[in-house]
């Protein structure tokens, strides 16, 4: 799935979220839908990882860090030559055991922050599987 997509979605979940939970103070109702947006879309830099893990070398991401329009434009064309099948797999696996060390560190200090973050990236996950035709 493509950043702007993870960013609308984050944003419909970050927002359903903060009216979900116990955030009292709007400023901080406003932070997490910020935290939550931008979570949506940069969870997906693991996906250099993995490509690092299959490539060899770190030339997908010095590639995006060196021309950021194409990193946003181009995506279906970031990780050439890399199995996309064999990406897609490890890419999930990745992004629960990110967000499981995430959320599980965030349960122990801030409880609330750790449901977000989990709701948050409960919607990128099964997003990425919609699009990734692996259920349907």
């Amino acid at each position: 799935m493509k950043s702007p997509e993870h960013a609308t979605l984050g944003a419909i979940a970050s927002l359903l979220l903060v009216f979900a939970l116990p955030v009292s103070v709007p400023l901080e109702a406003a932070v997490l839908f910020g935290y939550g947006v931008l979570l949506s879309v940069f969870v997906d830099l693991d996906h250099f990882v993995v490509a690092r893990y299959h490539a060899g070398d770190w030339s997908h991401l010095r590639r995006c860090v060196t021309d950021p329009v194409f990193a946003f434009t181009e995506q279906e064309q970031v990780f050439d030559g890399v199995d996309t099948r064999t990406l897609e797999v490890h890419r999930l696996l990745s992004h629960s055991l990110v967000g499981g060390a995430l959320v599980g560190v965030l349960a122990l200090f801030a409880p609330v922050y750790a449901l977000f973050t989990a709701g948050v990236l409960y919607v990128h996950v099964v997003a990425d599987l919609l699009r990734d035709g692996e259920i349907a």
